[in-house]
């Protein structure tokens, strides 16, 4: 198959385009740049640079490759900050995502596989299942969650079949880990490696449910192949929750570092957010878990070969009125 993978050089996109070059796919990248780098895209893959918000240039590359799948990662996931970057939220994670809905639709693309989030749910009792109805509290949320409604309006009126996946709290190899708004373990580890204070939004009681890359990019990279993944919403990740105050412990034991741990006010986010995934493993089959201690040392080694990043500042903010500490 021919499939389009945006935000390739980045994360997650840089390990799904991985997977499917591995299994002998034509691969196309296409990504701006802006939070992802060169050196993360698999050999073998057909790299253009260039952001999902520019139309003509999505036309162009439709047009030209005539994709069997596309898989949407492209985003820029700072679900904190999107409250203070509404306008770029919107622009990037909604319109962007709408051109590529559109080029889809008009080009016959088969299967539309789609990134979102657990943070769809908002503050809802977690373990989160996907029968709830998402009730978003943030402008990254609402973003997602009105994609996953187009695309499943997209199906009903041109049977275009999509696939979504709300990942959560991802972490390993090839993360941006000098981006200070987003990507907490990141952000640890690239602390302690420039000898900085570890910095805690609230009291570190909040808990998450860390994941571990390479236990969810196979998935998403096959989903296309499973007839029963067409349509479906899925949860996918760890299922263990952690407290951020216990997350940074871990970190400091693998990277065999210990900091200064600073506690920042509290900002706005839900305060506990884990999922449920039967679902996944009822259509997939056993879920892969890798162990946080694991994962985070093979993450650290790969920190510590490529070394610290400098933090760079975000040059949209729209709003500073409550602006957390350290933005």
């Amino acid at each position: 198959m021919k499939a389009l993978v945006t935000g390739g050089a980045g994360f997650m996109g840089s390990h799904v385009a991985e997977e499917l070059v591995t299994a002998g796919h034509d691969v196309v990248v296409l990504d701006d740049l802006s939070g992802g780098f060169t050196e993360n895209l698999p050999d073998g893959v057909t790299f253009i640079e260039g952001s999902i918000v520019d139309q003509t240039l999505i036309k162009q590359i439709f047009q030209e490759h005539q994709f069997d799948h596309v898989y949407h990662l492209a985003a820029y996931a700072a679900e904190g900050l999107s409250h203070f970057i509404r306008h770029f939220n919107y622009e990037n994670n909604l319109i962007g995502s709408v051109n590529l809905i559109n080029a889809a639709v008009n080009h016959g693309v088969k299967s539309f596989v789609f990134t979102s989030s657990i943070a769809v749910y908002g503050g809802q009792e977690p373990p989160f299942v996907e029968t709830s109805y998402p009730l978003p509290e943030d402008p990254y949320a609402i973003a997602k969650f009105a994609i996953e409604m187009d695309l499943k309006v997209a199906h009903e009126m041109w049977g275009m079949n999509f696939i979504i996946f709300r990942p959560h709290n991802v972490y390993g190899e090839r993360q941006n880990i000098g981006d200070k708004y987003r990507n907490v373990i990141g952000i640890f580890m690239n602390q302690l490696m420039q000898d900085k204070e570890i910095t805690i939004f609230g009291d570190g009681a909040q808990t998450r449910a860390f994941t571990y890359i390479r236990d969810i990019s196979s998935i998403i990279a096959q989903s296309v192949f499973e007839p029963k993944a067409q349509n479906e919403v899925f949860n996918l990740g760890s299922s263990t929750p952690y407290s951020v105050s216990e997350l940074a412990e871990s970190v400091q034991s693998a990277m065999g570092k210990s900091g200064k741990i600073k506690y920042l006010q509290a900002r706005n986010e839900v305060v506990h957010a884990y999922s449920d995934h039967q679902k996944v493993a009822d259509i997939f089959g056993p879920l892969t878990t890798t162990p946080l201690e694991e994962g985070l040392v093979k993450m650290a080694q790969w920190a510590q070969q490529t070394g610290s990043r400098s933090s760079q500042e975000f040059d949209h903010i729209e709003i500073r009125n409550k602006l957390p500490e350290g933005w």
